[in-house]
């Protein structure tokens, strides 16, 4: 049998090192993929492991070996989107930070798929407390680390004053992001985000 359950090659030309599973990294990534197709286009409560895997073109079973549920499966790849794409800009000053995470978070919520998944998985993590406290860890908790650092830096350059919350600075940043792009659905004006910047630097004590 291959790992999707489905007949192969003779047993002794397959034969994974000592008895375990061979995790093929294309089946991996094609699941990643189907994850996102599927949210897209079902949303999380109508998504099922049985979609993903006719989707991704593998059987239920290659799923289940790397993830146990469909909740934990959608956490591990939002996660790792997350992790790529907000790094915690050091440009040398709070201003040039602020518009670089602005400037990235603003590409990914104008990605059309992301513009669809982001509302459904805030939405149902509205009716289940499991989704929002682990959406909470995954997405809010890593975002803040990277905005209390910029802040942290900024008071030791001097820009603001010792004490500027590092809270109050992602709330500024993305809020109003969130309401334009996938609130709103408007596009952003041209100089919206040197201007959000400047908002968002002068609100917490600089200039």
């Amino acid at each position: 049998m291959a790992e999707d359950g489905t007949e192969g090659a003779p047993a002794a030309a397959k034969r994974a090192p000592a008895g375990a599973a061979v995790l093929r990294a294309e089946k991996t990534e094609a699941i990643r993929t189907a994850v996102f197709e599927e949210l897209a286009a079902v949303g999380f409560a109508r998504m099922s492991v049985e979609g993903i895997a006719r989707r991704a073109g593998v059987g239920k079973t290659a799923v289940y070996r790397r993830w146990r549920s469909k909740l934990h499966l959608v956490l591990d790849v939002v996660s790792a989107v997350v992790a790529v794409g907000l790094p915690t800009p050091d440009t040398g000053s709070l201003r040039g930070d602020v518009r670089m995470m602005l400037e990235v978070a603003a590409r990914a919520l104008r990605h059309p798929m992301a513009s669809q998944i982001i509302p459904d998985l805030l939405a149902e993590a509205a009716r289940s407390p499991e989704l929002a406290g682990a959406l909470k860890a995954t997405l809010h908790d890593s975002q803040e680390g990277v905005a209390a650092a910029m802040v942290a830096r900024a008071v030791e350059r001097g820009e603001i004053p010792a004490g500027a919350d590092g809270r109050l600075a992602l709330d500024l940043m993305t809020g109003p992001l969130y309401w334009r792009l996938l609130v709103v659905r408007d596009d952003l004006p041209a100089g919206y985000l040197d201007e959000l910047s400047a908002a968002v630097v002068g609100a917490l004590g600089g200039r």
